[in-house]
């Protein structure tokens, strides 16, 4: 292992977003669970059965908007419209429901601000200074207007993110073709990029994209779920793999 905690041969790290790079997740997270127990609510009635942390790390965590609806109704049976992507966030749809949660997103994000992690932006320096080439890799349409808002942007060379996604027709997270994209651009063979992610979906797509190391991102206690679907190293802090920059 280098001083960087990772293997020698790796010549490029692909990061997440949310969670990893920014303390957005809790925001995203508490979004989802507003937008779906006020859908609930309203077809089911008071009786529903609330939107939990297990629906989100399980359905939504890491996926598209999109998915992310459509895989958690139909672990309720639900089915919906999927309208258009341009769809009202009253819209009765899919892509209604998740223009209301990016509505939700937008606005705690505009009244609190947005945060990134120390550590990892020491660990970014790190990485950088040691000549290693980095890419953002984030299902947030969002992801440029965050990075922006932290003064971020500039530590990463490619970004692949909710709207390449779309321009490119590639398949969100936990298929890999988004962090496969990544490492195109940058020059560099999968197997020779290392991934950072904290959500399930996206340990899922390092492994599935045959990566040469994912790093799991533990923030709020799922170390184990993290190893089981992928990760070969799991930390609570990008601190924990060195590289003083």
């Amino acid at each position: 292992m280098t001083e960087l905690g990772l293997p020698e041969d790796i010549l490029a790290c692909l990061f997440d977003l949310d969670g990893v790079v920014t303390k957005t997740a809790v925001v995203h997270a508490a979004a989802w669970k507003e937008m779906f127990d006020a859908f609930l609510r309203e077809r089911e009635g008071e009786q529903f059965r609330p939107f939990g942390d297990a629906d989100y790390d399980e359905y939504v965590d890491g996926r598209p908007r999109a998915d992310g609806v459509r895989t958690f109704l139909a672990s309720r049976g639900i089915e919906l419209p999927e309208g258009a992507p341009d769809d009202p966030s009253d819209a009765p749809t899919v892509h209604g429901l998740g223009n209301r949660k990016n509505d939700l997103v937008l606005e705690k994000i505009r009244t609190d601000g947005v945060e990134a992690y120390d550590g990892t932006l020491r660990y970014l320096e790190a990485v950088r200074a040691r000549g290693l080439r980095t890419a953002i890799v984030s299902s947030s349409a969002n992801c440029r207007d965050v990075l922006r808002a932290i003064d971020a942007e500039g530590y990463f060379d490619v970004r692949v993110d909710g709207v390449v996604a779309a321009e490119r027709k590639l398949p969100g997270k936990p298929r890999p073709d988004t962090f496969l994209a990544a490492a195109r651009d940058l020059g560099v063979d999968p197997s020779r990029c290392a991934v950072f992610e904290d959500a399930l979906a996206g340990m899922d797509a390092g492994r599935s994209g045959h990566f040469g190391h994912v790093v799991g991102v533990d923030r709020v206690g799922q170390t184990d779920a993290l190893y089981a679907h992928g990760a070969n190293v799991v930390v609570k802090d990008l601190a924990e793999l060195g590289g003083k920059a």
